[in-house]
């Protein structure tokens, strides 16, 4: 299984590169979130599957899965919901301010100065 997980990573790393590699601002925006979830697969990967253990040692229990990678992601998730948040707001106020979302077009030029 962590051979197909592995694999799955690869490919959202693939698509997130592909994508923040684009001029469009959206699509910037959709491959640093698509970069952020194959990094919390990556996480939840090398964390190991656990099977039927449970998350946490309570007494009598001698074998357990390691809770760090679920506290990790579930702290990831939330920054990247923030972050999300703010490159949406800021790529709108863009949008507003400069009437595209071309990356190469929001430059300018020296005549503008």
């Amino acid at each position: 299984m962590e051979i197909v997980m592995a694999f799955v990573c690869g490919f959202l790393f693939m698509a997130a590169i592909y994508l923040i590699l684009s001029r469009s601002l959206l699509r910037i925006i959709i491959g640093t979130g698509l970069l952020s979830h194959g990094a919390h697969l990556l996480i939840l990967t090398m964390g190991g599957f656990g099977g039927d253990h449970p998350p946490v040692l309570a007494d009598g229990v001698t074998s357990y899965v390691d809770p760090l990678p679920q506290a990790l992601i579930l702290t990831a998730i939330v920054i990247s919901f923030g972050v999300t948040a703010f490159f949406l707001v800021l790529a709108y106020r863009s949008y507003q301010e400069l009437g595209t979302d071309d990356t190469t077009k929001m430059k300018g030029s020296e005549d503008d100065d």
